[in-house]
């Protein structure tokens, strides 16, 4: 779902002043001109795909490419180790914005060259909410490829049963939570362990949306805001009234929601093809499932923003991958590359995982909205395959597309990308949210403790 692991740690190899001179990573050129291209896209079924789509580029370009795809705790003391010795790759893909934002801020990006892909490709041709977010001021630091969106899922049969409005914002959220939390079930189920960045994330989502921010425009530390107090007290709330008693996990939330005892959950869109049944160790196994696999499917509604009562408009977290251009690239065909998998190949690209390759690039300067249209028919899934346009309603998959026009994030447009990634190291948030729903913590103190060591990373960053 999502990498806050080796964010941290690509974060901190970067950050300390003693380079693993013992290490090596690959070259970004051969001797006979080979592109070198890493990717944390490292699943053996997706390089296999890449590496056909990669194969057409070479076919068409005569430029020969040596993909790797790197695991995400291999990939910090990799790109420790070229930087040292200046052999970083010509091409970097699949980089969520935090670690974007940290190579920049060490000088590892040639965003000049980023720049002219994108103009090359036309600006006009990408959402405009991607741009913006992965741009310095005027400065493009990547080119985006595609995203995932943080979504709250609920019973859309349960709502309507109980006469509730949809979930979109604190009051309504709250209510619902309360109103269908009896004997078994509960309202809602959300991630408080304090050791995993998907709490992080899930607690952001909500805390956007109520105007909480982690710096402020000056890029003071701000979580302990009023508005920051407000969204921990929210949170809290929700779990202790609404919610399974004990630490909840990535796995156990979804776990919760597929066996029917939740009636909401708040989960990235990766959770769309385990939810329609196509990857087999993670089936719903709802009471109406055994007998209609599809059951939890057809009945799960998605909210994208959240408005909180202290937000000014309703916001969502959500990722932004890009591909990005080192220092120390062979720039004519690092760019070729790029444009290659953002035109020619996009579609495949995409294609690996749809539920959370969402297009950021709508289309092209012929057809304004093809590589959304391509993207709606394609397969998702894993044991089994299908077209999100074919499980889920059209509503629901235009949601998805016009997701990205309502992510916002911490510390990225403030430009403390760096701090951002570093906090993903530490997880203050996590800890937070954790001794605050296990009764450790009150929503001020939570926001307090948050405060405090945050301030500490960020003064270890100056």
């Amino acid at each position: 779902m999502t990498r806050p692991g080796w964010i941290a740690a690509l974060l901190a190899a970067l950050l300390t002043t003693t380079v693993l001179a013992g290490c090596s990573g690959d070259s970004s050129s051969d001797d006979d001109g080979t592109l070198t291209v890493w990717s944390l896209e490292n699943l053996p079924d997706r390089v296999a795909a890449t590496q056909k789509v990669i194969a057409e580029f070479t076919k068409s370009s005569g430029i020969k490419v040596k993909y790797v795809g790197v695991d995400e705790n291999q990939f910090s003391k990799l790109v420790t180790a070229a930087a040292a010795g200046g052999d970083l790759p010509d091409v970097m893909g699949a980089l969520p914005l935090p670690a974007l934002w940290s190579l920049n801020a060490n000088e590892l990006l040639d965003t000049a060259s980023a720049g002219e892909v994108l103009t090359s490709l036309g600006a006009d041709t990408f959402n405009q909410r991607a741009l913006s977010l992965t741009k310095d001021g005027d400065t493009v630091l990547g080119v985006p490829s595609d995203a995932w969106a943080q979504l709250l899922f609920y019973r859309t049969d349960l709502f309507q049963k109980a006469g509730l409005a949809k979930p979109e914002t604190y009051e309504a959220i709250t209510a619902a939570a309360k109103k269908l939390t009896s004997g078994s079930q509960v309202g809602i189920t959300a991630s408080t362990v304090a050791n995993d960045g998907f709490t992080a994330q899930t607690f952001e989502h909500l805390a956007l949306g109520n105007g909480c921010e982690l710096v402020d425009d000056s890029k003071k530390v701000a979580i302990d805001s009023d508005q920051c107090v407000g969204a921990f007290q929210f949170y809290d709330d929700l779990i202790t009234t609404g919610s399974v008693k004990g630490a909840q996990s990535v796995d156990s939330t979804r776990a919760t929601y597929f066996s029917g005892r939740a009636a909401m959950v708040i989960w990235s869109s990766f959770l769309l093809d385990e939810l329609a049944g196509l990857r087999s160790d993670a089936l719903p196994n709802c009471p109406q499932c055994k007998s209609d696999p599809t059951y939890l499917a057809k009945n799960t509604g998605v909210v994208t923003a959240i408005k909180g009562p202290d937000g000014q408009q309703p916001a969502q977290f959500g990722e932004i991958t890009s591909w990005a251009v080192s220092a120390t690239a062979q720039t004519e065909n690092a760019k070729k590359f790029v444009e290659f998998m953002m035109g020619d190949g996009y579609t495949r690209w995409l294609g690996q995982a749809p539920e959370g390759k969402v297009p950021v690039r709508t289309g092209d300067g012929s057809a304004k909205t093809a590589y959304v249209d391509a993207w709606r028919k394609l397969p998702a899934g894993v044991d089994k395959k299908a077209p999100l346009n074919t499980l889920y309603p059209p509503e629901l998959v235009d949601q998805l597309v016009s997701s990205v026009d309502t992510f916002a994030r911490w510390g990225i447009e403030q430009g403390e990308g760096r701090l951002v990634g570093a906090t993903l190291g530490e997880l203050p948030v996590a800890k937070a949210v954790n001794a605050m729903t296990s009764g450790q913590l009150d929503p001020p103190g939570a926001a307090k403790q948050c405060q405090e060591q945050v301030d500490d990373i960020k003064k270890s960053l100056e």
